[in-house]
């Protein structure tokens, strides 16, 4: 019983998941205090207050106190520009630099040319329509 406990841990994608999960939940802390403390603070000394918590309107004796929703709003799109702009572009931009010698593998498969199904790059004959299909590209 055990051992099948251990294999299931040290299989890689697992320990890998863990290892995502702390990096995602310690990030989420560095991302929170970049929005917090310096993108609402420049939104607010350009547009002004930038808390809505006081919005809201009431039908009968109900209050919809829609003030929060906004700032939660406000707070998303704050963290997924500063992910886009501060993670993502600058990520993308280094794994574009890593891969700039490789050249793309060959392809393992082409198109037949009469009912363009994907074939086999070795394929005389199309598996679907049955047509011959000549040479190796298409």
């Amino acid at each position: 019983m055990l051992d099948g406990f251990k294999k299931f841990i040290l299989r890689g994608n697992v320990v890998d998941m863990a290892v995502g999960v702390v990096i995602g939940a310690a990030f989420g802390g560095v991302v929170t205090a970049l929005t917090k403390d310096l993108l609402t603070p420049l939104i607010a000394a350009i547009v002004g207050k930038p808390d809505f918590s006081y919005l809201g309107f009431s039908i009968g004796s109900t209050p919809f106190p829609v003030g929060d929703f906004i700032n939660a709003c406000v707070a998303f799109l704050l963290v997924a520009v500063a992910i886009y702009f501060f993670v993502v572009t600058p990520v993308n931009a280094l794994v574009a630099r890593m891969n700039r010698g490789e050249k793309p593998p060959d392809p393992t498969t082409k198109k037949c040319p009469e009912c363009l199904s994907e074939i086999p790059i070795e394929a005389r004959r199309c598996s679907h329509c049955t047509q011959p299909v000549m040479g190796r590209a298409a």
